[in-house]
């Protein structure tokens, strides 16, 4: 028996911050994030006869935000402008120092990240940043559970040598 075919109101409902979150953590411009959200629930829209229910619509739907985000980065990158992480992300509670240095972390982290490969900047960002569990991230991303683990291994190793390297 198939099971029952989304409604793309309610995913839009149920899932559009988190579509938002990640896309903006995988390099989309908040210049573009208005679109690029557009582009993942407009395509998951297009391909929703054929959602058979395998995966969690959540998790499809981070998948599809993943190469949505991908194509935003190799444009942004082509027209020379890359920034990773905003500093809208910035806690607007704290004090200004703490929200410099907060502020400052985001820019070298950012700049971590940029150094990473694609594919690797992907598994950290799913599981280290947006909380999803590697069969999650390896379902989003569609490759096997010990390559999301293995890509997991050498990002958060690249992460903590570049971290520690003085500046």
């Amino acid at each position: 028996m198939r099971p029952e075919v989304p409604d793309i109101a309610r995913l839009y409902q149920a899932h559009a911050r988190q579509v938002w979150r990640t896309l903006l953590r995988l390099g989309v411009q908040r210049a573009g994030l208005e679109d690029a959200v557009q582009d993942v629930f407009l395509t998951a829209h297009q391909r929703l006869a054929g959602f058979e229910g395998r995966s969690n619509p959540g998790t499809w739907l981070v998948g599809i935000a993943v190469r949505v985000a991908a194509n935003a980065r190799r444009a942004t990158q082509r027209r020379g402008h890359v920034r990773l992480l905003d500093a809208g992300l910035v806690d607007p509670s704290r004090g200004p120092e703490q929200q410099l240095a907060q502020q400052r972390s985001l820019q070298e982290l950012e700049q971590v990240l940029s150094r990473l490969p694609e594919e690797q900047r992907e598994v950290v960002v799913l599981i280290d940043l947006e909380q999803l569990t590697a069969p999650q991230a390896a379902e989003a991303l569609e490759v096997k559970l010990n390559t999301v683990y293995s890509r997991l291994r050498l990002g958060r190793a690249a992460l903590t040598k570049a971290l520690q390297e003085p500046q």
